[in-house]
């Protein structure tokens, strides 16, 4: 049905673009949109047919790679967490040593950024870490 949905509406917009005085020129068959027969009319399904099919293949094809890598991996998509990044463990790790380092107290976010960013741990632009970073490197505490 998906099939008979974008053909109508690839041959609605064909019609609305001539109706606009817009000409049509495919590069791989210039006379296929100048002529308004059924042979003519039948080329144009079969390439929109044919371009269908293969974004559906490659729709196909990129999923399949996607879990292929999230199987092996077990994350394809989305930004890395801090601890997936280079040197990210060593980062998380102080931030929680960071966390409860004030008398067995939780020290606020503000306070565990200011310490990381005196001993260097800083973000790749230079500036310290926000609270909303170490709330995320903390697991969301």
């Amino acid at each position: 049905m998906r099939f008979a949905r974008d053909l109508l509406v690839q041959e609605v917009g064909y019609a609305m673009l001539r109706s606009l005085g817009v000409t049509l020129v495919a590069a791989d068959c210039p006379s296929s949109f100048l002529d308004d027969g059924p042979k003519s009319n039948l080329i144009r399904q079969i390439l929109g047919a044919v371009s269908e099919f293969d974004k559906a293949m490659t729709v196909a094809k990129l999923k399949g790679a996607r879990d292929h890598v999230r199987r092996a991996q077990g994350k394809c998509e989305g930004r890395k967490a801090y601890a997936e990044r280079e040197g990210g463990q060593e980062l998380v790790a102080l931030a929680w040593q960071q966390h409860g380092s004030l008398n067995g107290q939780h020290q606020s976010l503000r306070k565990i950024a200011a310490c990381l960013a005196e001993r260097g741990c800083v973000t790749p632009n230079g500036r310290p870490y926000s609270a909303s970073a170490i709330s995320s490197m903390l697991g969301g505490r």
